[in-house]
């Protein structure tokens, strides 16, 4: 799908998500409780950015090895990349803010653990996005001009480099969640049930990124979607949205 066909829809979704938080916010915002607001703003952190997220669903797969293609979606691939930047820099905000929310209590060693996890794997995200979007953008545009199909022997060692990234950035954000999870659980800021959740499949996903490539199917494509940016992302935005409405009781 285009992203110009895309757009009205992503604008209608930003909308009604922006509604949403303000009415989940709203209450804790007027308050003089600066807990609750600092509990808020991190919240808000690690959920805003699947306002931007949420993009990306009309955008597909990446056309990598497919020149042609690529070339001809090469802005739906910049706006691709520049919203997960975005996104990572925005988590790091978040992640920050809920670590100071939980120093100094029951929480403190594993929210410590979460945070270090988390400050590793968002440069290398960043890193990562920014590899994607414009030095394969500009790999393909040689490709392109000179006629060349498939990727040229000087670009394989930095691909092959990169290649690795997705495994190790979404193994960390995998371990900080569960890590920030059990903080979450141990100062009682979300119900144990909740947490147990989160810890659960966070770990699974941790286990299906860390496997190896030559893993039988299904094994093979729940450790390639495990990878995929966003995914990772995922439980944090949960974990957001579960903290915003555990400050309006």
């Amino acid at each position: 799908m285009s992203y110009k066909i895309y757009l009205p829809v992503w604008i209608l979704n930003v909308c009604l998500m922006i509604w949403a938080l303000s009415i989940l916010s709203a209450p804790v915002l007027k308050t003089q409780d600066k807990e609750k607001k600092h509990l808020t703003a991190s919240a808000l952190f690690l959920i805003i950015p699947w306002i931007f997220i949420s993009i990306i669903g009309g955008l597909g797969r990446p056309p990598f090895g497919n020149t042609a293609e690529w070339i001809a979606s090469q802005t739906e691939q910049e706006i691709r990349y520049i919203v997960l930047i975005i996104a990572g820099i925005l988590y790091a905000f978040g992640f920050a803010l809920l670590r100071e929310k939980l120093r100094n209590t029951s929480g403190d060693f594993y929210s410590m653990i979460g945070f270090i996890a988390m400050q590793i794997a968002i440069p290398l995200f960043v890193m990562d996005m920014t590899f994607l979007n414009f030095y394969v953008n500009k790999l393909y545009g040689i490709m392109s001009e000179s006629g060349l199909n498939k990727v040229p022997e000087w670009a394989k060692p930095t691909a092959n480099q990169f290649n690795f990234f997705p495994v190790i950035i979404g193994s960390l954000i995998f371990i900080s969640t569960a890590a920030f999870a059990t903080a979450l659980k141990k100062t009682g800021q979300l119900k144990p049930a909740a947490c147990n959740i989160y810890i659960a499949i966070s770990l699974l996903g941790f286990l299906l990124t860390v496997l190896p490539n030559a893993v039988p199917e299904p094994l093979a494509t729940a450790s390639f979607i495990a990878t995929i940016p966003a995914v990772p992302l995922f439980m944090p935005y949960l974990m957001g949205i579960n903290l915003l409405k555990t400050t309006n009781r």
